[in-house]
């Protein structure tokens, strides 16, 4: 329970708005609690100038006892004095606390006309007093003090006391269920998004969320219902390409293992033996170019897949390439005719880009006719080198031309044991172009021919001079 995300959510919460509203309830405590004693003071002071004021239109012994009659039936005591202090009448006995106010002298000479509070202590002292000197013809006559028992204060400030502490559990107990319907609520998604990373955790893909949300969490849920999705993607393509790769081992090696049988008999002449030796030979190599091209390939993945680049001539690096290739050219007299800048610099590993350049030639003399042509056709623009590699072939079907950079696709299945080839280069080539910050792709058209297009990003050493090569 304690380690459940609500009531995580759910405490922190708690414990925010309790302290905001201990210190809102604080404030307006201290605030309500003055005026209750401020009004009472007030009021006290009031009725000492109501007594006062009749005094002064009467000042005689009637009134001085009617005065005293009316606090007798009150909660109030009255204490009135001559000019001199000295207690003319009062409602209740006085008490020592009360003759302390009244003998204050240097208090009584100060009280303004309208009269003040001289004992505000409420929570120290007995009583609370007020004082109302009595003005007759301009001369000075005496004094009327009201004294108010400090339980009565006390009791006030106690009721108000008791109201708070009601209000403050009822809005406790409704900010705990507040807030815990709210966790709920907040927490609820994310307790099914755990379940369901842990669905995917135990390879099941397939997950239910509320994608329709436009706030965080229904980014979260989108963002978790796409993990699914590619995740079910990437295990279906990496079943599928630990079936090509041990079809693609399984060929070669049945290949060795046949002919090296066949050689082991007694029947097999030396002549066979030589073509069946040189049979296993190929297999060999393309087995050590697979496995080489599976290495490139997890290298990528890792991203320890490094480049070094330098500049190089473009044109005299393509000539270079060509002239390696030429004898395979001049088994199908394919040419390959080379439109560059003479002075076009770029900025590529030469390594890596050889075996760019190798990849898209061989396919291009592997399928194209007899006695046909390569263009590689080179331009600028302010942005990028352009490298054009139009042959013409058979072409790639429309329907293949979206896959044609998938692992271990092949546009013909059946011709890839004569032809050659895993269904590798085309991936490891994008990887590389892309490496260096560039792209390709290929346009192509069945029975007319295939144009790879090869984007790189300009540098400032480019030169401007342009001429074919």
């Amino acid at each position: 329970m304690f380690n459940k995300i609500s009531f995580k959510i759910g405490l922190l919460f708690f414990v925010f708005i309790l302290i905001i509203e201990s210190f809102l309830f604080f404030i307006l405590y201290i605030n309500l609690a003055n005026n209750r004693i401020d009004e009472v003071m007030d009021s006290l002071l009031a009725r000492g100038n109501t007594h006062r004021d009749v005094l002064e239109d009467h000042f005689d012994q009637s009134t001085l006892e009617h005065v005293v009659i009316m606090e007798s039936e009150s909660e109030f005591s009255v204490v009135i004095t001559d000019e001199n202090g000295k207690i003319v009448v009062s409602s209740d006995p006085t008490e020592k606390s009360m003759m302390d106010v009244v003998n204050h002298s240097d208090e009584k000479t100060d009280v303004p006309i309208e009269g003040k509070v001289v004992e505000d202590r409420w929570n120290e002292k007995q009583y609370i007093a007020t004082d109302s000197p009595i003005t007759v013809n301009n001369k000075h006559q005496g004094h009327v003090f009201m004294f108010a028992d400090t339980d009565y204060v006390k009791q006030t400030v106690n009721q108000l006391n008791n109201q708070f502490w009601i209000t403050g559990l009822i809005t406790v107990v409704l900010t705990i269920i507040t807030i815990f319907v709210l966790s709920r609520f907040i927490a609820h998604p994310l307790i099914k998004m755990k379940k369901a990373t842990e669905q995917l955790s135990k390879g099941k893909h397939h997950v239910a969320l509320h994608t329709t949300r436009k706030d965080e969490l229904g980014e979260l849920a989108n963002s978790i219902t796409k993990l699914a999705e590619d995740l079910k993607t990437s295990k279906t393509e990496r079943n599928e390409f630990l079936a090509s790769i041990a079809h693609e081992l399984r060929t070669p090696l049945t290949y060795i293992k046949g002919y090296a049988d066949i050689i082991n008999r007694n029947d097999t002449t030396k002549e066979e033996k030589e073509e069946y030796i040189a049979i296993i030979r190929e297999e060999t190599e393309e087995l050590t170019m697979l496995i080489k091209h599976l290495f490139e390939l997890a290298k990528m993945d890792e991203h320890s897949f490094l480049i070094h680049p330098k500049w190089l001539n473009l044109c005299d690096f393509l000539h270079n390439i060509i002239e390696r290739i030429q004898p395979v050219l001049a088994d199908k007299k394919v040419t390959i005719h080379i439109s560059c800048p003479k002075s076009l610099m770029v900025y590529i590993d030469p390594e890596r880009f050889q075996q760019v350049f190798m990849n898209i030639f061989d396919n291009a003399q592997k399928y194209s006719d007899e006695g046909s042509t390569v263009n590689v056709l080179v331009s600028k623009t302010d942005e990028h080198t352009v490298i054009n590699i139009v042959d013409q072939g058979e072409g790639i079907p429309e329907k293949d031309l979206p896959y044609i950079f998938d692992r271990l696709y092949r546009v013909e299945k059946s011709r890839s044991r004569q032809s050659g080839g895993a269904g590798l280069g085309l991936s490891i080539t994008k990887e590389i172009v892309e490496a260096h910050s560039g792209s390709i792709e290929i346009d192509s058209q069945r029975n007319k021919g295939t144009n790879v297009i090869i984007k790189l990003l300009r540098g400032e050493h480019t030169d401007e001079k342009g001429a074919d090569c």
